[in-house]
């Protein structure tokens, strides 16, 4: 026997006549819907499926009623008898314009996927509510004592709440810009805005800035006379700052940076003295919401690093530092390049 074409189809396919009875299943509609020989038998019987309220599908939408210009049916979610979720589509068919319907497919698959990408947005959510509570917390408690306590304190007290307060500001403009990149990432809208740039200025620049906020120590080695790479300097920096952080948050000991010069590349290493990154996890590290160790961020800053140093057409490989951390590499083309 011929196998039917259609049980090929990773999808369920119910196809009715203009009668409202079944003219062709495949495999997998049959299967999600535990029935079996149902051609010619009606729609509503077949599609067994219901939603919150036990309505079933057929009675919902009334294929062969309602407006004479509609041609389909959104995709909705509906219950298998067992409780399962499956997400359906339908196509309206009419043999002209504003005639009666002449045939009605539907397409059923599982909703797992549409439940992966809801947990991946719930997960979304509670990071950046975790993430925003901290600085947020810490910007509302110092405002607060400075309104109430204003009279009270001295300059240099006034001074070291504010300065916590532009900190945790930065914090959180830094964790909203994230999230709009990752956004632009997701969707390929990242846009750029390249020029020639010296790699150990900017480096140079995050080093300073990350150093005022740890008592780790963080060094920069850079090589004399390197070339200038074509790069958004706000985005390199934001690698660079993100690898940094990342050293700190996850290492121990010294986090170090080192830039050097190859004969098309200039490649930015950091490395840290923690436990490393075992081989079996290096590929994970940079996708979205990956978190390793006690001390775990956002689950973002990798996945924007890995995202960003691909976009200005780099690498960013994982391997082991000579001292036993993490040693995270990226490279970044010099002279002229096409975004």
């Amino acid at each position: 026997m011929a196998t039917d074409p259609l049980d090929a189809l990773p999808d369920g396919v119910v196809i009715a006549g203009p009668d409202g009875t079944v003219t062709l299943t495949n495999a997998v509609a049959r299967r999600m819907l535990g029935v079996d020989g149902v051609v010619g038998q009606p729609l509503d019987e077949v599609l067994l499926l219901l939603d919150n309220d036990g309505r079933a599908w057929v009675e919902v939408n009334e294929p062969y009623a309602g407006l004479a210009t509609r041609t389909g049916i959104p995709e909705q979610s509906w219950l298998q008898p067992d409780g399962t979720e499956v997400l359906t589509h339908a196509r309206l068919h009419r043999e002209r314009a504003r005639g009666p319907v002449t045939g009605v497919a539907v397409t059923i698959r599982s909703g797992r996927g549409r439940a992966r990408l809801d947990r991946e947005r719930s997960d979304l959510v509670a990071t950046v509510a975790h993430e925003l509570r901290s600085p947020l917390t810490g910007v509302k408690g110092f405002v607060q004592a400075l309104l109430n306590r204003w009279d009270k304190l001295n300059d240099d007290q006034k001074k070291l709440m504010l300065t916590t307060v532009s900190v945790d500001s930065d914090r959180l403009s830094r964790l909203i810009a994230e999230l709009l990149d990752v956004a632009r990432l997701d969707t390929g809208r990242l846009q750029l805005h390249p020029r020639p740039s010296d790699a150990a200025v900017l480096a140079e620049r995050v080093v300073g800035s990350v150093q005022q906020t740890t008592s780790r120590q963080v060094e920069l080695h850079a090589e004399p006379d390197l070339p200038s790479i074509t790069v958004d300097p706000d985005k390199f920096t934001q690698v660079v700052t993100n690898l940094v952080e990342n050293g700190i948050r996850h290492g121990e000991g010294t986090v170090s940076v080192h830039v050097s010069a190859g004969p098309d590349l200039v490649t930015l290493t950091v490395e840290d003295e923690g436990d490393g990154i075992p081989v079996e996890l290096r590929k994970r590290v940079f996708t979205k919401f990956w978190k390793g160790g006690a001390s775990a961020g956002s689950g973002l800053g990798l996945y924007l690093v890995g995202g960003l140093v691909k976009a200005h057409g780099g690498t960013v490989t994982v391997t082991d530092a000579a001292q036993g951390g993490a040693r995270i590499e990226t490279t970044w083309p010099h002279g002229e390049m096409e975004f």
